[in-house]
């Protein structure tokens, strides 16, 4: 017998703490709407394995196995049984214990901390909540307008992520996006139901310097009003995957506002995704396919991927941007907007790896419930790899999970590291990783499903 638990608890931040995202500081200023930290427990026969979602842009491989150790002590659950995300908001508090920014570090120390004890706090209660549950899952598709691929071929040759609006260099965008959104509904007896949304689409619609859940938390206020659900986001393969359109056409630019670095954002824009994906949800919803779970289960596996350490010839010009960008004097940088991060974030990587490691440990993570997989990947990656794992065979549904299990940075395909563009040239793996990454989940996916 399949029975589900769920709890959300609260993670504000206290004000004045650095912001994540992008490489200009920030320090939140109030709260527009509530971070939460989400817990799904699933249990079947004696098996129980957890979800957990948090609102912030990621947790770092050290501070996933300080929540599992936490839960493990508050609510008795092995590390090897939690599945733990983060839904990638760029308004969220900045919990590297290592900042380029002048933060106060025994602030981002004790809301670390916080993130953790209320974590664990929402597994416990989660677990206290377990009723009887059928599953049932569906595939919507997106509606057009809140997501585009974010690379962009220009007429000069040039690779370029967020061009500038309506850019008359612009030729067009490099891939397609996979539009399909993975539904799982939890019909649980007597209580509310919880869906649980996968799709890929960077977390990134609000800007400015309060802070926000971002169109997470809008989908999960709009489907709690709408009918009573609950929500649990899982972030799909997003790693190119933004909300601006280049090239808007009436009423796009409602609500929002072009943001420094080129892109469309503002708190309408973080509700109009929000909204929009929960329509997706409310037309699937009633008519998901219900399907009997005899079992779950879950099993993690470190993989080697290759480093992306700079050249001799190329490191002083890299030392020269990040002293520059170190010194608050980014105007001495010849490159403006998204250019200008581009090659600052490129600056930082090459530092950081001037003496190596020459290759990096990646934790994947795979779930089933029933014939329903999840894959944890640790980082942002491509739309392609959502679309390699989704081909695995043998699963009614297969969903990729993108900064789970860690936050590792980005995950390009070879293409896009032979095109060049911001995360290739900010990455800090070779080109292949992403490969690496479809033909590793793969297996392991495919030993999950061996093991029923």
């Amino acid at each position: 017998m399949l029975e589900i638990g769920f709890a959300s608890v609260k993670i504000n931040p206290p004000l004045g703490i650095g912001v994540y995202g992008y490489y200009v500081p920030r320090y939140a200023s109030g709260i527009l709407d509530d971070l939460e930290t989400t817990a799904l427990a699933i249990r079947c026969g004696e098996k129980t394995v957890v979800i957990v979602s948090v609102d912030n842009g990621g947790l770092d491989k050290v501070m996933v196995g300080e929540v599992t150790a936490k839960i493990k002590e508050v609510a008795g659950i092995d590390e090897n049984s939690v599945f733990v995300s983060a839904t990638h908001t760029h308004t969220a508090p900045l919990i590297a214990e290592t900042s380029m920014f002048d933060a106060d570090m025994d602030v981002v120390r004790e809301y670390r901390q916080l993130i953790i004890d209320k974590t664990a706090e929402a597994v416990k209660a989660a677990l206290l909540d377990f009723v009887p549950a059928r599953m049932g899952f569906a595939v919507g598709r997106a509606p057009d307008r809140i997501a585009y691929i974010r690379r962009y071929r220009m007429k000069d040759g040039t690779t370029q992520t967020c061009p500038p609006i309506n850019d008359p260099n612009i030729e067009g965008p490099i891939g397609e996006l996979d539009q399909r959104v993975n539904v799982l509904r939890f019909a649980r007896d007597g209580k509310d139901d919880v869906v649980l949304l996968n799709y890929g689409l960077h977390a990134d619609t609000v800007n400015g310097d309060m802070i926000s859940a971002d169109w997470p938390g809008q989908l999960k206020k709009t489907l709690r009003a709408a009918i009573g659900a609950e929500c649990i986001v899982v972030v799909g393969a997003q790693g190119d995957v933004g909300s601006t359109n280049v090239h808007p056409i009436p009423g796009d630019m409602n609500d929002t506002e072009i943001s420094f670095d080129n892109e469309m954002k503002s708190p309408g824009m973080a509700r109009f995704v929000g909204r929009a994906l929960a329509g997706t949800v409310l037309q699937v919803f009633d008519k998901v396919e219900f399907v009997d779970v005899y079992s779950i289960d879950i099993i993690k596996r470190d993989i080697h991927v290759p480093s992306n350490m700079p050249t001799p010839e190329e490191l002083p010009r890299a030392k020269e941007y990040a002293r520059l960008h170190e010194e608050g004097r980014d105007d001495l940088i010849p490159f403006e907007a998204m250019e200008l991060t581009t090659v600052v974030a490129e600056a930082i990587r090459m530092c950081k790896l001037e003496n190596g490691p020459e290759s990096f440990v990646l934790p994947l993570t795979a779930l089933r419930i029933g014939n329903v997989a999840f894959l944890g990947i640790p980082g942002e990656p491509f739309t392609g790899i959502g679309v390699g794992i989704k081909e695995a065979s043998g699963w009614d549904l297969v969903l990729p999970s993108a900064i789970s299990g860690g936050y590792e940075g980005y995950f390009p395909m070879q293409s896009a590291f032979d095109e060049g563009g911001y995360e290739a040239r900010s990455s800090r793996y070779k080109g292949g990783v992403a490969e690496i990454i479809i033909k590793e989940g793969k297996k392991l996916l495919n030993e999950l499903k061996c093991k029923r």
